[in-house]
């Protein structure tokens, strides 16, 4: 084995690795600690295969935003230092089964229509493609796709705020005084 991949497999163990602990602990902050380490491990995976524009991409938004809107909301909801119930077994065999035939399916597509058509030629994608590729409208673009996770991002800020909001005395007499 070379260097180069003794560095994959080191990065793939960092990222399933820590993928198995974030779905198995029981503490919700530590959980997104874990996936935080998992998309970490992800954009080193991009590092590795020398894609700097889409690492440093996945960090901004994926390390910089997505985990720390979780462990914000974590800490908003109050829920940082409490255990989770442990699941139910049938949920257990339930999840664990999913994942089997997961992994069953994708090895089955894998071993069916191979990697054969793979051109030797290396993947060196200018930062202007990629940003063309993203905000194309034509069929080949990922503009809409783009747009719905914004929205969909910040249906989850505004959703997150309102649950977290305590209601003040002003705003409880306010509501009493509504009512009668």
């Amino acid at each position: 084995m070379n260097t180069s991949t003794i560095i994959f497999y080191a990065i793939a163990a960092l990222i399933l690795g820590a993928a198995i602990l974030a779905v198995t602990t029981l503490k919700i902050f530590r959980s997104a600690i874990w996936l935080l380490f998992s998309l970490v491990g992800i954009a080193a995976l991009y590092f590795w295969m020398q894609v700097e524009f889409i690492a440093a991409i996945q960090i901004v938004v994926y390390v910089g935003g997505i985990v720390v809107l979780i462990i914000f909301s974590i800490f908003l909801t109050q829920q940082s230092g409490k255990e989770m119930d442990k699941p139910a077994k049938g949920k257990m065999i339930f999840s664990a089964l999913a994942a089997l035939f997961g992994t069953a399916f994708t090895i089955n597509l894998i071993s069916h229509y191979g990697f054969n058509n793979i051109s030797a030629a290396p993947f060196n994608p200018s930062v202007d493609e990629i940003g063309m590729q993203m905000l194309s409208t034509t069929s080949h673009g990922f503009i809409l796709p783009f747009e719905v996770v914004s929205m969909l991002l910040l249906a989850a800020m505004v959703g997150c705020i309102v649950i977290a909001m305590k209601p003040t005395e002003a705003t409880i007499v306010h509501l009493n005084k509504k009512e009668d």
